[in-house]
């Protein structure tokens, strides 16, 4: 895949994902589990007062970021189903070495599975759903055909 072509997909399937999250983190948090824990905190990494607009923003390009290698990994699937328990598999290991093991140690955060599954189940099934968008988008389900 050409590097253009690789930055094109992964910002718009990126995006499609990344406001894909959105509703079923919103559901998790109504219901008083955490969610979307570390946005802020690396937010606050570069900015003393990240605002909603700042923390969408950030949101929205590590979403593109985030896509980059499951869009280069789907580029030789063929198969629909395939690609998307590539995309289901993608986002449960992002969220395991990303969001429960690199951002925990890096904050000096417990584990969250040491803080039970209420803390699990609902940045795991986010990202899951970002990696199951991620592939479904690519594969054209968002645009109705697959553009290579």
């Amino acid at each position: 895949m050409q590097l253009r072509a690789l930055v094109i997909k992964s910002v718009t399937t990126g995006s499609f994902a990344a406001l894909a999250m959105v509703p079923f983190g919103f559901a998790f948090r109504v219901t008083g589990m955490r969610v979307g824990h570390y946005g802020p905190k690396f937010a606050e990494l570069y900015s003393t007062n990240p605002g909603p607009a700042l923390l969408f923003a950030q949101h929205m390009v590590l979403g593109w970021i985030s896509a980059v290698p499951l869009v280069w990994a789907l580029a030789g699937v063929r198969s629909y189903a395939v690609a998307l328990l590539m995309g289901a598999a993608y986002g449960v290991a992002y969220y395991v070495v990303i969001n429960a093991l690199a951002l925990p140690i890096y904050f000096a955060d417990m584990l969250p599975w040491n803080l039970g599954l209420p803390t699990v189940v609902p940045s795991l099934v986010v990202h899951a759903v970002f990696g199951l968008a991620v592939a479904y988008a690519e594969r054209g389900g968002f645009w109705g055909r697959r553009v290579d």
